[in-house]
């Protein structure tokens, strides 16, 4: 509410003009005479209300069709087609099974779910475990791991704009994660 005697606000004055029962040239005279400060908002506003809508509810033509058809197959040739992320489909449960199945911390798997990872760190024999743990192809997940897939899989409350973070190596992320050195000498190892 506005103290007694203050102007009203802007939107207060285009709110109650848009809501006359008659917002005809009378009315907007009266409203020119009360608020001049708003009188070019409030002409554009009574011309936007006296405007009528377009019901053009006849079909496009045929011709018309295969303009828009034409049209838009070119703009969708165009545009880059992303690769689709393999791992998104996974719930929280597959997770959990593919960090029992690879035996790994949950946290690592984290880090390659939000493509934390540099990928030229990860050995190609444990990238092959992950991608058939995780029902995937090592192609899908090279193609999915591109610069563009790098937003942040969670969302948090936070005072400042979320940033993505620098990717580490697979082997600092299990460093991290707390993994003895034996079993991440063994993880690292290209060959069993």
């Amino acid at each position: 509410m506005s103290p007694a005697g203050a102007r009203p606000s802007r939107e207060s004055v285009l709110d109650a003009f848009a809501i006359e029962s008659e917002p005809d040239r009378p009315t907007l005279e009266r409203y020119l005479r009360l608020y001049p400060e708003y009188a070019g908002e409030l002409i554009d506003l009574s011309r936007e209300l006296r405007r009528e809508a377009c019901d053009d509810a006849a079909p496009l033509s045929t011709a018309d069709q295969a303009l828009i058809d034409a049209a838009w197959s070119r703009h969708a040739a165009s545009s880059p087609a992303a690769a689709a992320d393999p791992l998104a489909a996974l719930t929280v449960d597959d997770w959990r099974a593919v960090a029992r199945g690879l035996d790994v911390p949950r946290q690592v798997v984290t880090a390659l779910r939000e493509k934390r990872v540099l990928l030229s760190s990860i050995p190609r024999r444990f990238l092959q475990r992950f991608a058939e743990a995780a029902r995937s192809t090592i192609a899908q997940l090279e193609a999915s791991w591109g610069p563009g897939q790098l937003a942040a899989a969670r969302s948090y409350k936070a005072d400042a704009k979320p940033a993505v973070g620098e990717q580490v190596t697979f082997e600092q992320v299990l460093i991290d994660a707390g993994v003895p050195t034996d079993k991440r000498a063994r993880l690292l190892a290209e060959t069993d």
